[in-house]
């Protein structure tokens, strides 16, 4: 069996230099965490005080809550602290702000690694990419995306998960957490009911489902049109983007590096990058232009 590129090229790195990228530290996914959270907790009361102009804060706000997708992701891997129970519970809080349970994620995310763009066995792959304007135009919006985790909630926490990179072992931790997720829910919009008020509606609700389609379009560009082969430099895109999107990102544009070597921490991927970026076969020069370049080469609708 031939030994795919990506592997190659790893196994040709300096020792000293893997040994470096592996290097797992606490202090830059705090940094990290202080200002994602930070930003939230602030627009936040900018919007909650009905501060002028509040309104403009509301898509800051949910691009920023949908972009904990990226810490959820991270933190699934283990990588964003070297503490593990930062980890912990740093998956669950963004799970919970995103409706994505992280034991889940994780069985998903991890089989998504072992067999990524695979059509057969990859799990990213079981929804179909838009094929037209029109389904690109509704995958954008997010919509499916929320009715797929709400079904997805539900279903877990009734003990009906029946995912095959799901192990049977995990099965009742996966329905243990989305019962506990869907309680919390139910909690606080019973308090919200109970106290007649709407904030958590216009701090949280309303701003993710209009930061939702910014992540979708971020999460296009990762495997979209790609080849269905094993060289994670070819099947994996990396967009070169700003330092504003690679900071609320966790660095995730840099994403066939992160596939090369997923035990790579977030911050360590711009030096990987340096070191493989020769190698790279799919590359895209920011999401709007990955984005126009995909919506110019869908058909307008299906035939």
């Amino acid at each position: 069996m031939t030994t795919p590129i990506h592997l190659e090229v790893v196994s040709a790195l300096q020792p000293e230099l893997k040994a470096s990228l592996n290097e797992r530290r606490d202090l830059p996914g705090l940094a990290r965490v202080a200002f994602h959270l930070g930003g939230i907790g602030a627009l936040g009361l900018w919007i909650a005080g009905g501060a002028p102009f509040w309104f403009m804060a509301l898509p800051v706000q949910g691009i920023l809550i949908a972009f904990l997708f990226t810490l959820l992701h991270e933190s699934v891997h283990g990588t964003a602290f070297k503490t593990s129970a930062i980890n912990t519970v740093a998956a669950a809080v963004a799970g919970f702000a995103v409706l994505i349970a992280p034991s889940w994620f994780r069985y998903f995310h991890f089989a998504h690694h072992r067999h990524t763009h695979d059509p057969a066995r990859d799990p990213e792959l079981a929804s179909a990419k838009p094929a037209t304007r029109l389904e690109y135009v509704k995958h954008v919006s997010g919509i499916p995306v929320w009715i797929g985790n709400i079904r997805r909630l539900f279903s877990n926490a009734l003990g009906h998960n029946a995912d095959d990179y799901v192990p049977e072992k995990g099965r009742r931790r996966v329905a243990r957490e989305a019962r506990a997720l869907l309680a919390v829910y139910a909690l606080l919009a019973a308090i919200s009911i109970a106290l007649n008020t709407a904030m958590l509606v216009w701090i949280w609700i309303v701003p993710v489902l209009l930061g939702q389609p910014f992540l979708r379009i971020y999460l296009l560009a990762k495997h979209t049109n790609c080849p269905h082969v094993d060289n994670m430099f070819e099947n994996t895109r990396t967009t070169f983007t700003t330092g504003l999107v690679r900071l609320i990102a966790w660095n995730m544009p840099f994403h066939a590096e992160h596939h090369a070597i997923p035990t790579v921490p977030f911050h360590k991927l711009p030096a990987l990058h340096r070191a493989v970026r020769n190698r790279l076969k799919v590359t895209a020069n920011g999401y709007a232009e990955f984005n126009r370049a995909l919506v110019a080469g869908l058909a307008p609708q299906k035939p």
